[in-house]
């Protein structure tokens, strides 16, 4: 195809991450939560609502925006996510109480966030079919690494300039870095094949390479196996994520710089993790490699009880727990294409990704009300990494589903 031969499919590649390296700054809500106490006179709890919401509203316009990236293209929703991110920043930098910043960083920057976040992955699937693991894992690394850069610069400049500034600023650099990154996306031609690949014939027993429809997919009970297991891995991992800085100060005893040094850490392994793992699958297999991250997200959990006694396992925990839960945003998507097809990826992949959202949600309200009731993290710890050790048994039976009947 001439197109195929004059666009470069890894132009996509650059764009993607400079989308994600922004969205991905969430993760470095933890460095806002303790200053945030202090300005508006409110609990752990309630500081740590905002990022509990931007989760769960990340994770809806995931849907929505799938579908709507199906329809019109990523490069317009791409767009349009990006300005609602940075209005829900600046939204952030004029509130004066809990419920303002719930509804402008929260619900506002959410949307954007889930808008913005599925058009590269819905795009590259597309473009990359013979490397669907390899480049989901390159598609979310930004957004795994984001808070790499933004935690201490974050940390920085909240102690020079103030929360509110902080937040108008990193608005305004999201808004044209998404941007540019947006205008770079594209979907591929009709038949799209890479030159020189021939798409491999189906293994015994798995799926056609048919594509299910929406509803099909839903029909079918490896699509509620792994959005349950999903739901586990994320609410572990976004539970230590947002909770990373105060478990630095509160449990190793660590200042409040070496914590926000832990988030830049974590989120190194995390956008490690993606391309990591997400190449790991290519060869070894979607459910061995998650069975493996799975057992090792656990353990590393569990491994947090030893923090006041040991505190270098805060910072093991942090290396395992952030390239575990980056990997799993990289198998996911690429789990998704491989069961039910591309066609709708956008919007298959949205409604698998709602259990991101609902698990952030849940881990981020119940991790902080842990800690004020016995002051101590160890029943959520124990929790989360129970789940994970869970998940690793059960993800061994998940097989691909049969060939779709409509296909």
């Amino acid at each position: 195809m001439s197109e195929q031969k004059v666009f470069n499919r890894w132009l996509l590649v650059v764009g993607a991450l400079m989308i994600q390296l922004c969205l991905g700054a969430i993760y470095a809500w933890s460095v806002f939560r303790q200053p945030l106490q202090e300005e508006l006179g409110i609990s752990a709890t309630q500081a740590s609502l905002p990022f509990s919401v931007v989760l769960a509203f990340f994770a809806l316009a995931v849907a929505i925006g799938g579908k709507l990236q199906d329809r019109f293209g990523p490069r317009v929703i791409s767009v349009a996510g990006g300005i609602l991110l940075a209005a829900g920043m600046l939204g952030a930098s004029f509130a004066g109480s809990i419920t303002t910043l719930v509804i402008s960083y929260g619900v506002i920057s959410g949307l954007g966030i889930g808008m913005a976040y599925v058009c590269p992955i819905a795009a590259l699937v597309k473009w990359f079919p013979d490397k669907r693991g390899l480049i989901t894992g390159l598609a979310v690394a930004g957004f795994g690494g984001g808070a790499m850069i933004v935690g201490p610069l974050a940390q920085a400049m909240i102690g020079s300039l103030g929360v509110a500034d902080t937040f108008r600023i990193l608005g305004l650099v999201y808004l044209i870095v998404v941007t540019a990154g947006g205008l770079m996306l594209r979907n591929p031609p009709a038949g799209y094949v890479p030159e020189g690949w021939t798409p491999p014939a189906p293994a015994t027993g798995g799926p056609s390479g048919g594509d299910y429809s929406v509803g099909g997919m839903l029909g079918t009970g490896q699509f509620w196996i792994i959005w349950i297991l999903y739901f586990a891995g994320c609410a572990a991992g976004l539970m230590i994520i947002g909770q990373t800085s105060p478990i630095g100060t509160d449990v190793a005893k660590y200042s409040a710089e070496v914590a926000a040094l832990g988030v830049s850490v974590l989120a190194i392994f995390n956008a490690a993790g993606r391309i990591f793992w997400g190449k790991v699958s290519d060869n070894l297999g979607r459910v061995r490699t998650l069975f493996i991250m799975y057992l090792l997200n656990g353990l590393a959990i569990l491994g947090y009880f030893l923090i006041p006694t040991v505190p270098a396992f805060y910072w093991l925990g942090i290396a395992i727990v952030g390239a575990t839960f980056g990997g799993y945003l990289a198998l996911y998507p690429a789990i998704t294409a491989d069961f039910f097809g591309t066609t709708n990826v956008g919007l298959k992949y949205g409604l698998v990704f709602l259990a991101y959202g609902i698990g952030g949600l849940l881990s981020n309200i119940f991790a902080p009300q842990v800690f004020e009731i016995f002051g101590s993290y160890n029943p959520a710890f124990a929790i989360a990494g129970g789940l994970c050790i869970i998940a690793a048994v059960a993800i061994l039976f998940v097989k691909p589903p049969p060939a779709p009947k409509e296909a």
